[in-house]
Formats: C-alpha cells, structure tokens, sequence
C-alpha cells in the first residue's frame, strides 16, 4: 500500500494524469485529533481533515488539478465553470499556471474575498442573477454552459460527478487519505451542497474497503443549512428524488438548490448508514467561531458545517463517546471576509499608551 505521503501522487498516475506542470501540491492534508472540543464534550477521537490547506484553500484542489491536467492532455484552451466561489479560485490558479483561460460564472451571493482570489489569478468572472437561489435559473445555467461548452470546444468544470466524472475522481483521495491515517474510523460529517464531495468520498471507502485496506466503510453524514437542504429533506422524508428548493441561506457554498449529485449523496447515506442534518445558519456560524476560539482552526463557514452536524448529533444522542469521528473542514475562512468580520467584531482593538502596558488586567 503507497505511504500517505504518495497516495495523491500514485492515485494521479494510475488515471494517467500525473503533470508535475499542473501540481501545486494539493492533498495530504493533516487529519489532526480535536484537542479542546471533543475532549470537553466527551469524545476523545474527534478529528479534523484540514482540507483549508489545499494550494488554494479547499477541498476543490483534488478536482481541478485532474480536470485541467486532461485539457493539457486534450489540448483544451479554455474552460468554464460555474462556482459559489471555491471551485472558481482553484480552477483560476491552475488554468494560470498551465496557461489556460478561465471563466467563472457565479452567484450574487459570492464573497468578495474568493471574488478577489479568482481575479487575482486573472480569471474572468460574470454575475449571474439568481443563481444559486432560484432553482429554475440554477438550473437553465447548466444547461446552457453545457450547450456553450460543447459547441464551442471548450471544457465545463463543475465539481459533480454529472459534469465532470474524471476530475472528481481526485475527490476520492480524501477517503483515501483519512482510511489510510484512521482505519477504523466510525463517523464523517460532510458538508454538502451539490453532494459531489460526500459521493466521492463514499465512493473512495468503498473502493479501499472491498479491496481489504479498511474494516468497513464509516458512516457519512450529510450537512446542510436548512435554508437549502434538499438532500436533507428527501432522507427524512424516506423519498429517493431531490426536489428543488428556493435556497435561503448566506452559507454560500451550500448553496445548491437542486440536484446536481445530491441524488447519489443521498444513496451514499444510506448505504453507509449515516444521517443528514439541516441546521440554521446561526449554528453554523457558531461552530465556525468554536473551531477558530478552541481549536485554532479558521474556517470558512461552509468549512465548519461538519462540526455543526457533529453538535448536533451529540445533542440527539446519535454518537458514542468511544467511537472516533472525523469532521472535514473544507475551506480557509480567509475565503470569507464578513464572517471573519463576525467572528472578531466582538472584540475591540484599543489604542493604548506604551505606559499603560503594565496596567492591563490581562498582566
């Protein structure tokens, strides 16, 4: 079995796509034991897949780096994609670095800071109004990228498994690195927005547990704000289709109102035995400041959605305190300038005198 610090590399090759012109270095991220918050709460083994660490802080790395390594291959000059912001910034790195032009179509709801990243890296960027939280236009924009893209010979970088099978292939090499430092891990809380992330990984425990290097697939639970929680709705309902919904959340980077993968995220539950979660916004950012005041992790709220879900199964007395869980902190919360703006603007910043130093009540 390759070492952990090869399994991104060798897994690269075996689909043929291995380019030391494209890597920026992404995977291998640390899974690293909760040091405040699982102990305080009872759970010795709570662990954090600090996905944040990627090239361009998320998880998206894994997916692009595969996707533009196959337009090299091709010889594709430009790709499009739609993003709430994570898949835009790391398809703008790579396509800058292997000379390809990118444009990215996102929601009005974007955060200016990975706004900021993409052009940074010289994408072009277009507003879509609507996108992402009517359903029917979310939904006419795919297809229309897709009719664009196929017409004009141009690659579409969605992070699904609907749009873009190859690249999320990457994906895959979470559960992969996880199964391989935790062999035994019980629990994954997931975010989920377009479901693609939580299949990849079921996909990825499956493929290691029938090949005899994990005990058993953990279980994978599903994250979601309840204001856009379609794949949560459907698993409590008992139903096997994902309807859409108008999303109301400003968790942006859940913001998926209809089903993209969340059908197959949803099989990928069941099939592990896990749940799914929807939990307001305020819990969620409440568990974004809980990481960064406890843990010393600075995540983006999407990012913090899996320890959300993981409080609120404790809450529903759905976890054992002996069993270990891992909680995947997806992306960096410096891609996320108004919630850093909410975590710190509690605490003021005073301007003090060189002499009062020794009168501060913290001395």
């Amino acid at each position: 079995m390759p070492g952990r610090e090869h399994i991104w590399q060798r897994y690269a090759a075996w689909l043929g796509l291995e380019n030391p012109m494209v890597s920026l270095g992404e995977g291998d991220t640390p899974l690293v034991r909760s040091w405040r918050i699982g102990p305080r709460l009872g759970f010795e083994r709570l662990y954090f897949k600090l996905e944040s660490l990627n090239p361009t802080g998320s998880f998206k790395d894994r997916f692009v780096v595969l996707e533009i390594a196959d337009m090299l291959r091709s010889g594709q000059r430009v790709c499009l994609a739609t993003s709430s912001g994570n898949t835009g910034s790391a398809l703008a790195a790579y396509a800058a670095r292997s000379e390809r032009r990118c444009v990215i179509f996102v929601s009005e709801q974007t955060p200016d800071a990975k706004l900021q990243q993409m052009l940074a890296y010289g994408a072009h960027i277009y507003r879509v109004r609507e996108f992402g939280r009517s359903a029917e236009i979310t939904r006419r924009t795919f297809e229309r990228l897709h009719r664009f893209a196929t017409e004009r010979g141009y690659r579409l970088v969605v992070s699904a498994f609907r749009y873009s099978p190859l690249g999320m292939q990457g994906v895959k090499t979470l559960a992969f690195e996880i199964a391989d430092a935790l062999p035994t891990v019980d629990h994954v809380f997931v975010p989920v927005g377009g479901g693609g992330l939580l299949t990849a990984l079921w996909y990825g425990f499956d493929e290691w547990a029938r090949g005899g290097r994990v005990q058993r697939v953990p279980r994978l639970h599903a994250v979601q704000p309840v204001g856009c929680a379609p794949v949560v709705r459907a698993w409590r309902r008992g139903e096997d289709r994902i309807l859409p919904v108008e999303a109301r959340t400003e968790v942006s980077g859940l913001a998926v109102p209809f089903d993209i993968d969340g059908a197959l995220a949803l099989t990928a539950v069941r099939a592990s035995g896990g749940a799914a979660w929807a939990l307001p916004d305020e819990q969620i950012w409440e568990a974004q400041a809980m990481l960064c005041h406890e843990e010393g992790i600075f995540a983006e709220p999407a990012g913090a959605a899996a320890l959300a879900g993981f409080l609120a199964a404790i809450r529903e007395n759905a976890l054992r305190p002996e069993e270990s869980v891992v909680c995947l902190v997806t992306g960096h919360g410096f891609k996320d300038l108004t919630a850093m703006e909410r975590i710190s603007s509690a605490q003021a910043v005073p301007l003090i005198e060189a002499e009062e130093i020794f009168e501060l009540p913290f001395a």
